[in-house]
C-alpha cells in the first residue's frame, strides 16, 4: 500500500495501453455504512483508483453537486474518524489505491502526524489537499514521507511554466491537470487551450498526468485521454451513484480503455 502501490498500479494499466480513470465519492453520502459498497462497485466497474472525498463545511474547490454530497455526509454524521475506522476495518476488500481529497483545515484539526499515521494504517495511499499552496508544503511533507503516503499537486489552466515546473518535480503518484477555471461540476465543453496546456504538463512531469474538473462524458474521456495519462471524474459519478445509474459509471470507465480509443 502506499505511494508504491499507487505507482505501480498506473504503470501495469498504461503498460496494457488503458488509461487512468479515477472516480470520485463523498465518504458518507448515503451514509458511511455504504462506503465500502460503493468502493467495491466501482472496482468491479474497471476504476483505477478511487477519489475519495472528506466531507468538509467549506469546500473551496467544490461545485454544486460536491457540495451538496457533503452536506448530505455531515448530515448523516460521517467524520474523518469515522472514515478512517470504516477503512482499517475493511480496506483489505479493495483491490485498487485510494486517494483522499481534503482540505488541510481538517487535517490539521485532527492532527497532522495523527492523520497521515491513520491513512496509513487504513490503506489510504495518496492524498489531494487542493487549499494548501505548495509554499506551505512543509507542514504536510516529513509525516506523508515517513508513512509512505503520496501529496498530490494540482496544476491550473493559469499556472505559468515555472509553476508547472516546480509542481512536477515534487508532486507524487501524478499530477492533477485542473481543466478549467473554476470550480468542479459538469461542463459542456472546454477551451481551446486544453491540449496545449496537457501537453505542457506531459512534457514537464515524471509522473502520470490526469485530467479533472468538469469532465463528464465518454467523450470528454477519449478526448482528454489523447493529450494526458487519464482522467478524474467526480460530479457526474456522484450524480449516477445517486441515480443508481451504474451501467453509465461502466460506460464512462470504458471510454479509458484501449479499445475504445483505438490505441
Amino acid at each position: 500500500m502506499g505511494k508504491s502501490f499507487l505507482e505501480n498500479t498506473f504503470k501495469a494499466e498504461l503498460g496494457k495501453g488503458n488509461k487512468l480513470f479515477i472516480p470520485y465519492v463523498m465518504a458518507g453520502d448515503g451514509g458511511i455504512e455504504t462506503l465500502i459498497t460503493t468502493l467495491k462497485m466501482l472496482e468491479e466497474r474497471g476504476a483505477t483508483a478511487i477519489e475519495v472525498g472528506i466531507p468538509f463545511s467549506d469546500p473551496v474547490a467544490d461545485g454544486p453537486t460536491i457540495q451538496e454530497a457533503g452536506k448530505r455526509a455531515l448530515e448523516n454524521g460521517t467524520t474523518l474518524q469515522k472514515v478512517f475506522e470504516v477503512l482499517k476495518e475493511s480496506r483489505k476488500e479493495i483491490g485498487i489505491p485510494l486517494v483522499f481529497m481534503t482540505y488541510i483545515n481538517p487535517i490539521y484539526k485532527y492532527g497532522v502526524e495523527r492523520f497521515f499515521l491513520d491513512c496509513e494504517n487504513a490503506g489510504v495511499d495518496g492524498v489531494i489537499i487542493p487549499d494548501l499552496p505548495l509554499e506551505h508544503h512543509d507542514l504536510v511533507r516529513e509525516p506523508s514521507q515517513e508513512n509512505g503516503i503520496a501529496i498530490i499537486q494540482l496544476a491550473t489552466l493559469t499556472s505559468p511554466l515555472e509553476r508547472i515546473q516546480e509542481l512536477a518535480s515534487v508532486t507524487e503518484g501524478f499530477l492533477y491537470a485542473v481543466t478549467i477555471n473554476g470550480i468542479t461540476g459538469s461542463r459542456e465543453g472546454f477551451g481551446n487551450t486544453i491540449s496545449a496546456h496537457l501537453n505542457k504538463l506531459k512534457e514537464n512531469s515524471q509522473v502520470p498526468v490526469l485530467a479533472g474538473f468538469g469532465i463528464s462524458t465518454p467523450d470528454h474521456v477519449r478526448t482528454m485521454s489523447k493529450y494526458c495519462d487519464g482522467v478524474v471524474v467526480g460530479s457526474k459519478i456522484i450524480d449516477l451513484i445517486q441515480h443508481e445509474s451504474f451501467d453509465e459509471i461502466k460506460e464512462l470507465i470504458n471510454a479509458s480503455k484501449a479499445k475504445a480509443l483505438n490505441l
